[in-house]
């Protein structure tokens, strides 16, 4: 009787090791699919569908550092939403589902301190007078922008492009009255290339984008202003983990390149 019992012994241990197998193998595959994803990424930030929250001016570098970052990151897709920095304000504020943001400000940043990690800067930024292409109106200064004749737009005082604005025009006491005060930097550049004003202040970077539309006058160190560019997780994050390594990512050389050849300055 018990060679029989030994037998079904032996016998349930095999279908056993035969049924574990598998399991075994797959898990062994699962790793490997894991370590050989983080290896050719170069990084073992955990994949995620991100929402990202960007200053309007970050428009194109950051189309093109979101298709590096999903190049070096197989599984993470990177969606944008671009606007001026108070209504991407207004959105966290509100509870929009979003990952991270990136502001054109420091001072917009820290009015969601309560709702974002500890922001990193990662890039600065200028200003510029943006005119028609080929300067027909021979603009060469600020001062020329107090000129009665000519039809000057700037962003609303609560973006920060036109924060920044008001601070230069005001630090040389030079009075502009704008045809119109649009709610971001693109807007402004929009009407200057569309010819429907004559004159815009914008970010260098801006101007650079339609170098065949418009041109740019460059204004003295002495008299600008500098924008510094903070990003940061947001704490209501669905995926805290790999949004934190996409605000990281921002500061690496890789990015920083995209960034300064776009015309950034680093940070």
């Amino acid at each position: 009787m018990s060679q029989p019992f030994s037998g079904r012994r032996a016998a349930a241990a095999l279908v056993t090791a035969a049924l574990l197998l598998p399991l075994t193998a797959c898990g062994g595959n699962d790793g490997s699919k894991k370590d050989a994803g983080s290896e050719k990424s170069g990084s073992d930030a955990p994949k995620a569908d991100l929402t990202v929250l960007a200053a309007s001016s970050l428009t194109d570098v950051f189309k093109k550092a979101g298709a590096v970052y999903e190049k070096e990151h197989p599984g993470t897709k990177v969606n944008f939403s671009f606007a001026g920095s108070q209504e991407l304000a207004a959105q966290v504020k509100e509870g929009a589902p979003a990952d991270a943001v990136v502001t054109a400000d420091t001072k917009t940043m820290d009015g969601m301190k309560v709702d974002v990690g500890t922001p990193t800067v990662i890039a600065k930024n200028r200003l510029v007078i943006a005119t028609g292409e080929g300067n027909p109106k021979k603009i060469d200064n600020l001062e020329d922008l107090t000129d009665s004749k000519l039809k000057v737009v700037l962003a609303a005082s609560e973006v920060p492009v036109g924060r920044y604005g008001k601070q230069v025009l005001d630090a040389q006491k030079l009075k502009v009255k704008p045809v119109s005060q649009e709610p971001n930097v693109r807007a402004v550049l929009s009407k200057v290339e569309l010819g429907e004003a004559d004159a815009g202040l914008v970010y260098k970077t801006d101007a650079a984008t339609a170098p065949k539309k418009v041109d740019a006058v460059d204004i003295p160190d002495a008299q600008n202003a500098v924008a510094s560019y903070p990003a940061a997780m947001l704490k209501a994050s669905q995926h805290q983990a790999a949004a934190a390594a996409f605000v990281k990512w921002l500061s690496t050389p890789e990015a920083q390149k995209l960034l300064q050849q776009a015309g950034f300055q680093k940070p």
